[in-house]
């Protein structure tokens, strides 16, 4: 049980190498200083994303079934084999291979990480903290990714590559944690062994658990917002005439507060009903659109705290309620289908933003992906939001 336990500890050390982001502060930079325009970085991340998609559910279900530490641990060997590719590597088809590499790493590890994390707790009969220690595991990728920002701004004056260099070596930390992890005992009344059992889970997901639907898309939609949100934030400060040294220092700022926030997401969850909680994070966020788009100043930075804020919240309670409607033996599968979506989404908007922001303006590019997610996160939520909960 002791070991079971520990996972907590190595899944912190795997969060911090996934977020300890060196790069992120300065990517669009550095792609800027590869000749490449916001449409053609957007579309550079869209072909992450449909790698992600490619493996993003087999990856799921490889979890339930190979087990969760070995799809972890080859996640995070694929991860740091990335950054060493990018390390070396030049011009707008070389960054692709790279970004395909970094997308199937990133699929072994999302919704595995989650489900070890539930099921470690479940193990040791605590699955009533996983809300406050999901929070808490955002929360230490988003300081570790605040750390990194700066860090990360310091390397880039040395040059633009020189964060991937480091990066490589932050990444592989979370090797040996994933080849430390215990396997948890998964609680279940039969596992999936056959691919047409996964299918048959998922239609059934889908289509007959109304609840776990609604959890998966909603949490869904909401994470394809905070990434397209995190894509606009260098042009943002690009338009209002930052200093380049200052890009790592808000962009640290910016992900502390996510961090903050994640602390005390259990406690908004238990302070408000489900309902308040719900319409919070969703009409806050589509305020954080909205007003980013409108004040396009040196002011209107607060407006990107806002949305931080809130998305440090909305993570954690959000894929909590995935939590609740789903069994161990497809738990890893169903979170990996909620990044199976998150993908196919952004993959599709993603370079849509990116034209508009380089042919309209940032200001039409912000607006609209508000309306998209206020819009679309409301259909999804109606009949939750109907119920007396």
């Amino acid at each position: 049980m002791r070991n079971i336990e520990n996972n907590i500890i190595k899944l912190y050390l795997i969060k911090i190498a996934k977020w300890f982001n060196m790069v992120m502060p300065v990517v669009v930079l550095f792609y800027q200083d590869n000749g490449m325009g916001m449409h053609e970085i957007f579309v550079l991340k869209s072909i992450y994303s449909i790698a992600i998609v490619a493996m993003e559910v087999p990856s799921g279900w490889m979890a339930d079934v190979w087990g969760r530490k070995k799809t972890l641990v080859l996640g995070s060997i694929l991860g740091s084999g990335g950054f060493l590719l990018y390390s070396f590597s030049y011009g707008f088809w070389a960054f692709a291979v790279a970004e395909i590499i970094l997308g199937i790493g990133h699929s072994f590890v999302s919704g595995a990480d989650s489900a070890m994390l539930f099921d470690s707790l479940k193990a040791s009969k605590n699955t009533d903290k996983y809300v406050k220690l999901e929070g808490r595991i955002t929360s230490i990728g988003s300081f570790a990714e605040a750390i990194a920002g700066v860090i990360g701004g310091f390397l880039a004056a040395i040059s633009l590559r020189t964060p991937f260099y480091f990066q490589f070596v932050v990444a592989a930390i979370a090797i040996p944690a994933s080849f430390a992890l215990t396997e948890p005992k998964i609680y279940t009344t039969g596992k999936i062994i056959t691919i047409k059992k996964l299918v048959s889970n998922i239609k059934l997901t889908l289509t007959q658990n109304k609840n776990l639907r609604i959890a998966i898309l909603l949490s869904a939609i909401t994470g394809t917002s905070t990434l397209t949100f995190a894509w606009l934030v260098q042009p943002f400060f690009k338009a209002v005439d930052l200093p380049v040294e200052m890009f790592g220092v808000f962009w640290t700022a910016l992900n502390l507060t996510v961090g903050v926030s994640s602390i005390f997401a259990h406690r908004v969850e238990k302070f408000f009903d489900k309902k308040s909680t719900l319409l919070i994070i969703i009409l806050l966020l589509s305020a954080g659109y909205f007003l980013s788009g409108i004040s396009i100043t040196i002011w209107g930075i607060a407006f990107l705290f806002l949305f931080y804020i809130i998305r440090g919240i909305a993570t954690p309670v959000l894929k909590n309620y995935i939590n609740q409607y789903t069994e161990s033996e497809v738990r890893a599968t169903m979170l990996s289908v909620r990044n199976f979506i998150i993908r196919v989404i952004f993959a599709v908007i993603g370079p849509l933003l990116g034209w508009i922001t380089d042919h309209v303006d940032l200001k039409s590019a912000f607006i609209l992906a508000g309306a998209i997610y206020l819009i679309s996160a409301v259909i999804v939520v109606i009949p939750w939001l109907k119920n007396k909960t």
